[in-house]
């Protein structure tokens, strides 16, 4: 018998952090639900919904992966997981979208109005400054469902604002 709780972990990036993460929790006897990692700055955040066995105390799980050498400076959170742990239709990724050029302020707010405007729901968003040669590039990447019906205008007008703003727009289908 288990009871779902979110696992947040954020600590500074480390090569085999994820490995270290997932080892300890399959040790535990905990099944990894929607999981998340990414590396934000010199940091990394991993965040999953599992499920724990009812016998394993939450004091005992954080004292388990505080003592992981990976973990070393984590900030870890567990919280009883209170909503279903299983996503419905609007989190099932119908296109990936990646818009990159120069900085833009605002543009992530432009585009998630789009969204909003066509009924679409963000199931991931990722954005990155990336050093270059001549400055910075931005890169957002962002995982959409978009109602059928609404496809065509909803991915017509993600590519104007983006060419709007002088920024590159390629979308990839992800259509079952």
């Amino acid at each position: 018998m288990t009871t779902s709780y979110k696992i947040s972990i954020f600590c500074p990036d480390r090569v085999g952090l994820i490995a270290a993460i997932t080892g300890k929790l399959f040790d535990l006897g905990i099944n990894l639900g929607d999981s998340t990692f990414a590396v934000l700055g010199s940091g990394a955040e991993f965040t999953s919904v599992c499920d724990v066995p009812v016998d394993l105390e939450i004091k005992d799980l954080h004292q388990q992966l505080s003592a992981v050498h990976e973990l070393k400076d984590a900030d870890i959170a567990i919280k009883r997981f209170e909503l279903i742990d299983i996503h419905g239709p609007t989190a099932n990724v119908t296109h990936q979208i990646t818009v990159k050029g120069g900085d833009n302020p605002g543009l992530v707010a432009r585009l998630s109005e789009v969204f909003i405007e066509f009924g679409a729901n963000i199931v991931r968003l990722n954005s990155e400054k990336i050093a270059m040669d001549n400055g910075y590039q931005y890169v957002i990447r962002i995982s959409v469902w978009i109602p059928r019906d609404n496809r065509d205008g909803c991915l017509a007008t993600i590519e104007n604002t983006a060419n709007t703003l002088q920024m590159q727009c390629q979308i990839e289908d992800h259509q079952p």
